[in-house]
């Protein structure tokens, strides 16, 4: 009797492995990936958004929130070990993210390999067309991002420190701002139809659910891009100096 229940324990693990490898090669299965990891990196830009608007109450308080995040977790974990471990959470969010999104668009193609004749962009948003796009854009401006104020490159006067200084004259570049500025409004067409389908991909797909599906994906698409657009323009009309 123990050898048989023995033996059926790694069966049991097997099928169980098993399942969960087919259902995300499956499109649903991608689906549900995208919708989990989409909605841990909805929630991370909104947090990081709502930290980033303390440097309207100036470079004491920015700054104090920065060094906030360095020592979060103390003394459990040493300093940035949680700011690593988010990170790397991140990351991973991001990986499976678009592997999703580029699987199910091969699937997809495959699927119907003979394109349309004539494309309906009446019955498709502007957003839902420029999804792909709009997340390389976002994958090019994220590494910009990191690149620019987390490690200084490419940054006129960076001050290790001083994230305030950092933020303020990494804006005063124009072009810098340009970046920010149009990436920021491909960030908000993403979060739209990405909150869209999200919500469709749980399951929440009736009538009844669209009127307020669609004022959430547009109250946060909007909030998240007006406030990170302020930004670079409070930097570049003096409102932030």
């Amino acid at each position: 009797m123990m050898q048989l229940m023995t033996a059926a324990a790694p069966a049991t693990r097997h099928v169980r492995a098993s399942w969960i490898v087919e259902f995300y090669r499956s499109a649903i299965g991608k689906k549900a990936v995208m919708a989990i990891t989409g909605a841990f990196l909805f929630g991370w830009i909104f947090l990081h958004m709502a930290g980033n608007l303390k440097v309207y109450t100036g470079a004491e308080h920015y700054n104090a929130y920065a060094q906030f995040l360095i020592t979060m977790g103390a003394p459990l974990l040493p300093n940035k070990g949680a700011l690593i471990l988010v990170r790397t959470l991140l990351l991973i969010a991001v990986w499976f993210h678009i592997q999703a999104a580029t699987q199910l668009t091969i699937m997809n193609r495959k699927a119907r390999p003979v394109g349309y004749g004539e494309r309906d962009f009446v019955a498709g948003t502007y957003a839902a067309r420029t999804m792909r796009w709009g997340g390389v854009i976002i994958l090019l401006f994220v590494i910009y991002h990191i690149g620019h104020l987390t490690f200084g490159k490419l940054h006129p006067d960076y001050i290790e420190g001083d994230v305030y200084h950092n933020f303020v004259t990494g804006f005063q570049v124009w072009w810098a701002s340009a970046i920010y500025i149009i990436a920021n409004l491909a960030l908000g067409m993403h979060l739209y139809h990405g909150l869209w389908s999200m919500f469709n991909s749980l399951g929440l797909n009736h009538a009844r659910f669209n009127a307020w599906k669609r004022a959430f994906a547009t109250g946060f698409a909007l909030v998240v891009t007006l406030a990170n657009i302020s930004f670079p323009i409070a930097v570049l009309t003096g409102f932030l100096h």
